[in-house]
């Protein structure tokens, strides 16, 4: 009943009494927009309409970055007009595949969901008809048409909902698209595959990208959930969880960890991977980049649902809310999935095993972590302390590895 956060526009302070922490407008949108020092003052200086003084460039990188700006303003401009598409009667097919996927009208609008329509040089076109005078060296450059002798320019995204990607700075760099006609088409002598993203450019690096890490970053949770695809972050959200990122369906990089370390101060990470085998097998190579940089790492059981966007749908958020709870540590997560490999009903398979799993152990060159897991380990497969114990003992001072 009585406020817990105050602004004082004389003194240009702020005071949140219910966390203690106060400050100016940059340590506001520092820590609410989880930006650095510099991005904040730029970001302050843009808005204002103040000019920062610049260091003094070389020729080249002068060149480099109006380059790489006029392919920003291209995306731009591509994502303005897919957008435009949607609420158009062309793009009523758009809008019904977005509806029938459960997306509000906030949703569509929040993520600047849009459409490219069947025409194959609908976008060429609009952007050639614009003032900002765009050559095609520079949209070739963007990333999102195809340039060929036989069937000249061509826009790589037609037919397609559209899925504009965005940097943590909310600068479109890329698009993903998804094919309205079911199964592969052809274009000439090539087939059109279903989904479709952006190819890398000078401005779009997937391996360091993370989809709705834009929106992500403000969330006051202290954790992100690490999804696969576009439509799993953005059900997530639509159901409230605005800490869902996705690594862009491509493989989790050491660049995706650093990423969410620079804007997860928490350092944890909660997968929700598809619960297929492809989705496991990649859980499985994201653990350990996560853990080498610091990052805490638990599994959501998706079962016996695919995906996070198809589990909202069937469970909703409070079922969701308690598979969080409920996520599991991505050592015993990883040897429960070792644990298919072996036949626990031989004794001798059984015993391998236990050797896989004391071996596993070794990871740990802490003993007291180390301890902790052979306690859980010991407890959920009904192994003695002391045997596993003597086991990871002997392996360490032998060097011995089971084959």
């Amino acid at each position: 009943k009585t406020g817990s956060f105050t602004v004082s526009p004389i003194r240009q302070t702020f005071k949140c009494f219910g966390c203690g922490v106060g400050g100016n407008v940059i340590t506001f949108l520092m820590k609410y927009e989880n930006m650095t020092f510099q991005e904040t003052i730029k970001f302050l200086a843009d808005r204002a309409g103040v000019k920062l003084p610049e260091f003094e460039l070389s020729v080249e990188k002068k060149k480099e970055n109006s380059r790489k700006q006029r392919i920003l303003d291209v995306n731009r401009e591509a994502a303005k007009y897919y957008y435009s598409n949607l609420r158009s009667s062309k793009g009523q097919i758009g809008r019904d595949y977005f509806l029938s996927r459960g997306l509000s009208e906030e949703t569509i609008k929040n993520f600047g969901l849009g459409f490219a329509p069947s025409s194959s040089k609908s976008l060429y076109l609009y952007l050639k008809s614009l003032p900002d005078n765009f050559d095609d060296e520079i949209l070739r450059a963007s990333g999102i048409f195809n340039f060929s002798e036989k069937y000249g320019v061509m826009d790589k995204f037609w037919n397609r909902v559209i899925f504009p990607i965005m940097d943590a700075n909310n600068k479109v760099i890329a698009f993903g698209g998804r094919l309205m006609s079911e199964g592969a088409i052809e274009e000439g002598d090539k087939k059109i595959p279903k989904y479709l993203n952006s190819p890398e450019t000078e401005v779009f690096e997937k391996s360091r990208t993370l989809y709705g890490l834009n929106i992500a970053k403000r969330t006051r949770a202290d954790y992100f959930i690490l999804c696969e695809g576009y439509m799993d972050v953005i059900a997530l959200h639509q159901a409230g969880f605005d800490m869902a990122i996705a690594s862009l369906g491509t493989a989790f990089t050491s660049g995706h960890a650093n990423l969410i370390r620079r804007y997860q101060r928490s350092k944890k990470v909660y997968l929700s991977y598809d619960s297929d085998e492809a989705g496991i097998k990649a859980a499985l190579r994201a653990i350990p980049i996560l853990r080498a940089a610091g990052i805490t790492a638990k599994i959501i059981n998706m079962d016996p649902y695919k995906d996070p966007d198809e589990f909202i749908k069937a469970e909703g958020k409070e079922a969701f809310e308690e598979r969080l709870e409920n996520a599991m540590n991505y050592f015993l997560f990883e040897v429960q999935v070792m644990e298919k490999e072996y036949d626990l009903s031989d004794p001798e398979g059984k015993t391998r095993f236990y050797r896989a799993i004391a071996a596993k152990l070794l990871e740990f060159p802490e003993e007291l972590e180390r301890n902790n897991y052979i306690e859980s380990i010991s407890e959920k497969y009904r192994i003695r302390q002391e045997d596993l114990r003597r086991m990871v003992n002997h392996m360490a001072l032998s060097g011995s590895r089971p084959a």
